[in-house]
């Protein structure tokens, strides 16, 4: 039987952690904003870490602290006192990119477990190799390799573990390392300051007045951002057209059996400044994959409906292959979608007659279809009835600020998230 991975999920709040455990992660990964590559949207100080790891040992989970940034030497002079309050609470590994940081930890405290951050690039064995005798015990591979360089790197490498990435945004450039956030505005990607540069709003000039012939190319066509009428920056386009900025999301769950298979030690998945909702929906949908992997059952093809009903930039398999199918390599829409399922409410509590009190996030109405989203599975079902706090009959949920009850197919739900399930027409 194949070794059993670890599911790694996001943690960017303690909310996010808690609904992660819940609904069925082995991890999760946070990080100090100062030092890692989260510092908007990022409410872990040294306080809330301090709860963060206590809670994740209490249930038997692993805490990993992100510190994954590339410092320049201002923060490299304040890191060991910042630090050392936040070893002694036990994180069980620490995600590191820079050397320098290395360093300092293997000098300071040589016992601490420590995994190679993305950031680092790693995409062939003999690299593997060489963090590895360095001290590093994980090396989170890059996401710029197919299945078969993984397996290649597994074979040569298999005293020391691997991690991949399966689901969430894909950067532009080699991870981390795009300029277009530090150009624009000053605040580098590798800083934790990232502003997703690459998902604006841009205008391709293109009439025979604005292009510019090039003697490496056929033509060079002017690019304008919204917030920045009259600042023309030149692109490239080939043969096969012009693919700029924005990549879709990262969405490997068909993949989760062959990974699983070559004895891939972890999946992780990206979002620390996502929902709660997507940190369940995401946790729940790659644990059912693991474990029907490890139980021999075959791929279901469900589990990518899952997640069309998160909000996402159109779904790619990014490099896992090289050859994917057709329906895959749409350049074209790269708007943030919401397919098949939309969060409409959070399940608070529920009374003995069934009843249960929902803080409403978007609009839902009587005659709806409904998911209700458990830790134990998820049941659909159909809005009969819904009423106002005060019990007066409500036909309309309008949107976020409402709190309404509805009667709930389980009997014994306390807490639990509400999804309207969409027909193709509403789609």
């Amino acid at each position: 039987m194949p070794r059993r991975p670890e599911l790694l999920s996001p943690a960017g709040t303690l909310r996010n952690q808690r609904y992660a455990f819940a609904y069925g992660a082995d991890a999760v990964y946070a990080g100090l904003p100062r030092y890692s590559l989260r510092v908007r949207n990022n409410d872990f100080d040294a306080a809330n870490l301090a709860i963060g790891i206590a809670e994740a040992h209490a249930q038997g989970k692993r805490f990993y602290l992100a510190t994954n940034l590339m410092p320049h030497g201002a923060k490299l002079r304040t890191f060991i006192a910042d630090l050392a309050p936040i070893i002694a609470l036990k994180p069980d590994a620490l995600i590191i990119a820079d050397p320098g940081i290395l360093l300092l930890v293997r000098e300071n405290w040589p016992e601490q477990s420590i995994h190679l951050s993305v950031q680092a690039n790693t995409v062939n064995a003999a690299a593997v190799r060489f963090w590895a005798a360095q001290g590093i015990e994980r090396v989170i591979l890059s996401r710029e390799l197919s299945l078969d360089e993984i397996a290649d790197i597994r074979a040569a490498c298999p005293d020391i573990e691997l991690e991949v990435f399966v689901h969430g945004a894909l950067c532009i450039a080699y991870s981390g390392r795009c300029l277009l956030s530090g150009y624009f505005n000053h605040r580098d990607a590798n800083q934790g300051s990232c502003t997703n540069s690459c998902r604006w709003q841009y205008r391709l000039e293109n009439t025979e007045s604005n292009v510019i012939r090039h003697h490496a190319a056929d033509a060079v066509y002017l690019l304008e951002e919204s917030k920045r009428p009259g600042e023309l920056m030149s692109i490239f386009e080939d043969e096969h057209g012009t693919y700029i900025l924005n990549s879709r999301d990262l969405q490997a769950v068909a993949h989760i059996g062959k990974l699983v298979a070559l004895g891939i030690d972890c999946f992780k998945i990206e979002g620390r400044t996502k929902s709660h909702y997507y940190v369940a929906r995401t946790a729940q949908v790659y644990r059912t994959a693991i474990d029907d992997a490890l139980a021999g059952r075959a791929y279901r093809s469900e589990l990518r409906i899952e997640l069309e009903g998160l909000s996402h930039r159109g779904y790619t398999e990014g490099f896992y292959r090289r050859h994917a199918p057709n329906e895959l390599q749409n350049y074209i829409d790269s708007a943030s979608r919401n397919h098949r399922r939309i969060f409409v409410g959070e399940v608070n509590e529920q009374d003995d007659a069934g009843w249960a009190k929902v803080t409403v996030k978007n609009r839902f109405a009587v005659g709806d279809d409904l998911e209700l989203m458990t830790p134990k599975g998820n049941q659909l079902f159909q809005l009969m009835e819904m009423q106002t706090l005060d019990g007066e009959s409500l036909l309309i949920a309008p949107g976020a600020g409402w709190q309404v009850r509805i009667p709930l197919p389980d009997t014994n739900v306390q807490n639990g998230l509400l999804t309207r399930v969409l027909d193709h027409a509403s789609e």
